[in-house]
């Protein structure tokens, strides 16, 4: 039997989603359709009058701007935001956690550290814009190409590559949080697991000196630094780059992969290029992935602060402690100051793509991004790029700007990203594996060479979100060990590093 043409969320909501598109005259929900209601967007099963408040998944995504019919097409013309109170009621959904007898395992590598790796590759940081270009001759000299051609690294087959990972900052910034930072981002990556080693170049005269990164990042013997100016200029700093990278290869080609416990599973939790059914779909379908992870031992990141404002209500339910949950709505309280003293509103987000695809406000956004954490504890809450010591389920603050959330999250150890979209968003996000999970079936066909899992399965009636969520859960698992996803095959992850960069351009 064919599927409804809608989606009911939630029994008191006064809207369904269009599961395909609806033609004016067109039954749906008891009412009748009385425009165009494209696929994703939703549709007003009762009356609502100015003012009043418009509700999805049973939560309120905003307040009707004028009188809205039933059957009425419901988006940005006649739908907006307003303040409304949140109830915290800190911890009051908080359960333990019930974990698995016998958790499952994946293929790994095990650093002398005891660190688990699910890549293996050598890094090339930089640690200001002017040494980004020598950076990427070194890299150059061991690419291969994603579609074929030699291959610079044959006789190193454990080595899953050389990564130059460059950004536009360094130099030229203010010296406190900006500069801390920034070090905290490349402290990070510089420690990560998926690198069996990592140099930094620098030019020398920047900001960000390289002595002052490796003491304040205590990365002493962890890497090695080169400075242009001391090198004697870019020729003789890209031979000795290559140098050092052909030195490392040969002992990060020893590695060997081992079956060890998915608690050393730390997942970044993305969304990008979103659409009406990515809180329908993907994200709940990632949430019900997110708790077998953590049932199973694992750690899970939520991130993309403004792409959670609220919904955080929701979420300090969960917090083990009052402390937590405060420490997550101090974050809001700081993007509403922020974006304030910058003259935009935390509603500026979601995007043109977001709204063409039926998320009205922030709201509707935030409510379906936050199910990708699923339903288990949030256990703490950390600044952006802080290393992520709890297991569990995590919060860091980040921008909702995916390359620049991602990036934060893997330098707090995501040796794993699962980035749900419904509008097509192509990513990676080196030295991690990046999985991808398309919210509707005809955006999978039309990029199955882009995407990794297509849970439009959900929409179109053929499963469950928790059948899908075990798929993506053993997807998980065989990524982490070894198997390479869809955007590691056209060698994403180098250009999408992006660190948040905060203060004033001097």
């Amino acid at each position: 039997m064919a599927p409804p043409l809608f989606i009911r969320l939630n029994d008191s909501d006064g809207v369904v989603i269009a599961r395909a598109t609806l033609l004016p005259g067109t039954e749906v929900a008891g009412v009748t359709a009385t425009s165009r209601i494209p696929a994703g967007h939703k549709v007003a099963v009762r009356a609502h009058d100015p003012g009043e408040p418009i509700r999805r998944y049973g939560q309120i995504i905003g307040f009707a701007t004028q009188k809205i019919a039933p059957g009425e097409h419901v988006h940005v013309h006649n739908c907006a935001m307003g303040d409304f109170a949140r109830d915290y009621a800190w911890g009051v959904d908080a359960r333990p956690t019930a974990y698995v007898e016998k958790p499952a395992h994946f293929m790994g590598i095990r650093r002398p550290d005891g660190r688990v790796a699910t890549r293996n590759y050598i890094g090339i940081l930089t640690s200001v814009n002017c040494s980004a270009h020598v950076a990427q001759l070194v890299a150059d000299a061991f690419r291969r190409g994603p579609f074929g051609g030699a291959d610079p690294l044959a006789d190193y087959p454990n080595v899953d590559g050389v990564v130059a990972l460059t950004h536009k900052t360094g130099c030229g910034m203010t010296q406190n949080e900006p500069l801390a930072l920034l070090r905290r981002t490349l402290g990070g990556y510089a420690r990560h697991p998926n690198f069996a080693a990592v140099v930094v170049l620098g030019l020398g005269c920047e900001v960000n000196q390289l002595g002052g990164l490796v003491q304040e990042q205590k990365l002493a013997g962890r890497l090695r630094s080169m400075d242009i100016q001391e090198m004697g200029g870019t020729r003789k700093t890209v031979e000795a780059g290559i140098a050092f990278v052909r030195e490392a290869l040969a002992d990060a080609n020893k590695v060997h992969r081992e079956s060890v416990a998915a608690a050393h599973l730390t997942v970044a939790l993305q969304c990008g290029g979103s659409d009406g059914y990515s809180g329908i779909t993907a994200n709940p379908a990632l949430g019900a992935a997110s708790d077998l992870l953590v049932r199973h031992g694992g750690t899970v990141i939520l991130s993309e602060t403004p792409e959670t404002y609220g919904a955080e209500h929701l979420l300090t339910r969960r917090a083990t402690s009052r402390e937590v949950g405060e420490k997550l709505v101090g974050l809001m309280r700081w993007w509403e100051d922020y974006t304030r003293r910058e003259g935009a509103e935390m509603n500026a987000n979601p995007s043109p793509g977001n709204k063409a695809g039926g998320l009205t406000t922030i709201l509707e956004k935030s409510l379906g991004a936050m199910a990708k954490a699923g339903s288990t504890n949030l256990v703490d809450v950390v600044a952006y790029a802080e290393e992520v010591k709890a297991k569990g389920f995590v919060f860091m603050d980040t921008p909702g700007y995916d390359p620049v959330a991602a990036t934060g999250q893997v330098a707090g150890g995501a040796n794993l990203v699962c980035f749900t979209t419904g509008r097509g968003s192509v990513f990676g996000c080196k030295p991690a594996p990046s999985i991808k999970l398309a919210t509707n079936t005809p955006m999978f066909r039309r990029m199955e060479e882009d995407m990794d899992v297509n849970c439009g399965t959900i929409a179109d009636g053929d499963e469950s979100v928790a059948v899908c969520g075990e798929r993506i859960f053993e997807l998980m698992l065989r990524v982490a060990s070894g198997e390479r996803t869809k955007s590691e095959s056209f060698d994403f992850g180098a250009d999408e590093f992006a660190p948040w960069t905060l203060g004033a351009t001097m």
